[in-house]
């Protein structure tokens, strides 16, 4: 383990000293301090300590253990609050009160770190700054010892703590993604910067296996000879080396065309389902079709029943994710609107005039640029599911889908990426990553989760990756979510993240979404997420009971999310 300078040192330093206990409460300690009328913090071996400065991380030393805190507030009694002017600046003999938030205990003879108070300090324990290299490692020291840890350990550097300058903090992969992760934070707080340092982190490690669904193509300038770039359609920005792939309609499902064709009414649906499935018979028996439809208009039944009543068939002409010809759907929904005898069908009716609209909207759909590839893709592209496989099978360790070229038109992009999460479940549960554990990263999040797309009558709820993060971590499929907007993620799926990475963020709802995510940060925490800088982030989680806020390290390829200049665009000519 690295920075271990307060070993010899220790970490309750006499230069670090910030005051003296006056009172104790079940969560809160106040402290009289000491270097309040300071000018500034102090500096040694070039890390600036605020001693007793909001937000900064502090030590108490106790009889049993020392206790690890915050400070949150600093204030002067309310009869001296007159004497701070202007003319007393500098003065040290301000006698400020601070506010300390208790959040955990270090064991003396370890460093072990813990979530809890062993013991509570008693009056007159003396308060210190903690040293920046011992909060850079509170990370590895959470439930371990510092003669426990171990330097060949796989670990992700994320930064350095706030204020320092060679104070690294590393995170294990298991704390980090073993109970998912999420990037959250305000538009231009770091998000993307933050998920590209992760991913180049990550992708330092053989054995490796990360697939980032980019929905804006801002990881294309991610170049190294670890990623394969892959993209659906003709995006604007591509990196050089990015290949064509295709979605065949064999790896979507029923409801996945119900949301895309959007059928209304009492007419539409039905009519709509009955086609999918005389298309799935088709399939299965294809002797039964002329051109691939089935044909009713007065047509007998006993070649369909005969069809429907062969081995297993009946069966799979109702099961979601049986293939058929959706190219055909038009004209076998045509065939649909008939009346229906005993033995036979019979004239067509006016059913046909209700579906119009269905059918219009199916020739829209199918013949979409965005959903070109799927409908009409080239037979000579690699489909999704080869993709996968040609990428669990090889050596590179980052899969990169570029999404930009879809639209959102028919609920398109939202579908695509619905699909392609689910596939990725689909290969969990056959144990495909148990044992070269896959991590997914979704960026743009709040576009693909917890949405509910169609119409009332037939709406369809878009739940795979809700789903990767409630079982998925069972099979080794771990996920990665990056927002702005965490208050359009459902909590059914915040709930079961594990780890925040909290950017800045400015809107209650979004603080509040996140304070109810994740039990270990409460209000006090909270409060501070508004506050942080560009690239700052707070980490927090059930692995990380003591929250910590770190500057995240520059990645060596940047995203290119940056918007466009006015300065450099705009004249006063």
């Amino acid at each position: 383990m690295e920075n271990q300078d307060f070993i010899s040192t220790g970490i309750l330093r006499s230069d670090l000293k910030v005051g003296v206990v006056s009172s104790v409460s079940a969560q809160t300690v106040r402290v009289n301090l000491t270097h309040a009328g300071s000018v500034s913090g102090s500096y040694i071996h070039g890390n600036r300590y605020g001693k007793g400065e909001v937000g900064e991380i502090l030590l108490i030393e106790g009889q049993q253990s020392i206790i690890l805190g915050r400070m949150i507030e600093v204030k002067l009694p309310e009869r001296d609050r007159n004497e701070v002017s202007e003319r007393s600046t500098g003065k040290d003999n301000i006698d400020a009160i601070g506010y300390i938030q208790l959040l955990g205990s270090i064991d003396i003879s370890d460093l072990k770190v813990e979530s809890g108070i062993k013991s509570f300090p008693r009056l007159g324990d003396r308060v210190f700054s903690a040293p920046l290299e011992f909060i850079s490692l509170i990370p590895e020291l959470i439930n371990k010892g510092i003669n426990e840890a171990d330097d060949n350990n796989i670990s992700i550097n994320l930064g350095v703590i706030s204020g320092g300058i060679d104070s690294f903090v590393r995170v294990t992969p298991e704390k980090l993604f073993g109970r998912h992760c999420a990037i959250l934070g305000a538009t231009g707080g770091g998000k993307s910067w933050t998920t590209s340092k992760i991913i180049e982190e990550c992708s330092n490690y053989k054995g490796s296996k990360i697939v980032i669904i980019d929905a804006t193509s801002e990881y294309r300038s991610f170049d190294s000879d670890n990623v394969i770039h892959y993209h659906i359609g003709n995006p604007l920005n591509s990196h050089n080396n990015s290949i064509e792939f295709r979605i065949p309609p064999t790896d979507f499902v029923e409801s996945d065309f119900i949301a895309m064709f959007d059928p209304s009414g009492k007419v539409q649906g039905p009519k709509l389902k009955e086609a999918i499935k005389s298309l799935r018979l088709v399939t299965l028996d294809p002797r039964i079709a002329t051109n691939g439809v089935l044909i009713k208009i007065n047509q007998p039944k006993t070649d369909y029943r005969r069809a429907l009543n062969t081995s297993g068939n009946s069966k799979l002409v109702d099961n979601p994710s049986q293939p058929f010809d959706v190219t055909k759907i038009i004209p076998q929904i045509i065939q649909e609107c008939c009346w229906d005898n005993q033995d036979s069908w019979g004239a067509a009716n006016n059913d046909l005039g209700y579906c119009s609209s269905l059918l219009t909207r199916i020739q829209a759909v199918i013949y979409s640029p965005s959903l070109k590839s799927v409908f009409h893709g080239d037979e000579t592209l690699s489909s999704l599911g080869e993709v996968f496989d040609d990428f669990l099978n090889g050596d590179k360790r980052v899969l990169r889908l570029c999404l930009s070229d879809v639209s959102y038109e028919f609920y398109a992009r939202e579908i695509l990426a619905n699909v392609i999460g689910r596939k990725l479940l689909t290969l969990a549960r056959s144990e495909s990553f148990r044992k070269q554990p896959l991590l997914v990263i979704v960026d743009e999040a709040h576009n693909f989760l917890g949405k509910r797309v169609g119409s009332e009558d037939h709406s369809v709820k878009l739940d795979a990756f809700e789903m990767i993060a409630k079982e998925g971590r069972k099979y080794g499929l771990n996920i990665c979510l990056t927002t702005q907007r965490p208050r359009d993620i459902t909590e059914g799926v915040l709930s079961q993240i594990g780890t925040l990475l909290v950017h800045r963020l400015t809107n209650d709802r979004d603080r509040e979404v996140v304070e109810r995510a994740c039990g270990e940060i409460d209000r006090a925490a909270a409060a501070f997420l508004p506050s942080l800088k560009q690239g700052e982030i707070a980490l927090v989680g059930v692995d990380f009971p003591i929250p910590m806020t770190i500057q995240i390290g520059k990645p060596v390829y940047p995203p290119k999310s940056d918007s466009p200049s006015f300065q450099d665009i705009w004249s006063k000519n």
